[in-house]
C-alpha cells in the first residue's frame, strides 16, 4: 500500500519539475541531467534508452543543439504518490513548442518519473516520456 505524499515532498517534486523545465528552456543539458541519479534510466518519446546521468546530459545537450534548438517546454505536475518510504512516482504533462526544423510545431506528452531519496534529497531514478497521439483533424 502506498503512503501519502507530504506537502514538503510535493513541493520538492514541483521544484524538480521546474528545474527540468528551466533547463530545457535554457537549452542546458547539464542542468537537465542535474536532478537525475548517477545511474538513472531515461526513455525518450522515440523509445531510446539512455542509462546514467552522463548519457542523459550528453543526449540532451545534442538535441538542444539540433532538433530541439530554440524549443520551449512547459511542464505541469499532474500527480504524485509515494510507492514506499523514500520512493515516489510522478506524472507530468509537457507541452513542447519547436520553432523550426523537422519537428516544428506543438507536441504534447506525458512523462512518468520514479524519484528516490538520496542523501536527504529527491532525485529522478527513472524517466519515461510518452508522446501524445496527434489530434484527429476536425471536420466541418
Amino acid at each position: 500500500m502506498s503512503a501519502a505524499v507530504s506537502d514538503s515532498d510535493r513541493e520538492a517534486f514541483v521544484r524538480i519539475v521546474r528545474e527540468l523545465e528551466s533547463a530545457w528552456n535554457a537549452g542546458d543539458g547539464a542542468a537537465f541531467g542535474a536532478p537525475m541519479t548517477e545511474d538513472a534510466d531515461f526513455v525518450t518519446i522515440r523509445a531510446e534508452h539512455f542509462r546514467g546521468r552522463q548519457a542523459i546530459v550528453a543526449g540532451h545537450a545534442a538535441i538542444f543543439r539540433t532538433a530541439y534548438a530554440g524549443s520551449t517546454n512547459r511542464y505541469s505536475l499532474e500527480s504524485a504518490r509515494a510507492l514506499r518510504e523514500g520512493v515516489a512516482l510522478i506524472h507530468v504533462r509537457a507541452t513542447l513548442e519547436v520553432p523550426t526544423g523537422p519537428l516544428v510545431g506543438r507536441h504534447e506528452a506525458t512523462f512518468s518519473a520514479v524519484l528516490v531519496l538520496e542523501e536527504g534529497a529527491w532525485k529522478i531514478a527513472s524517466f519515461h516520456n510518452t508522446l501524445a497521439p496527434p489530434s484527429p483533424p476536425t471536420r466541418p
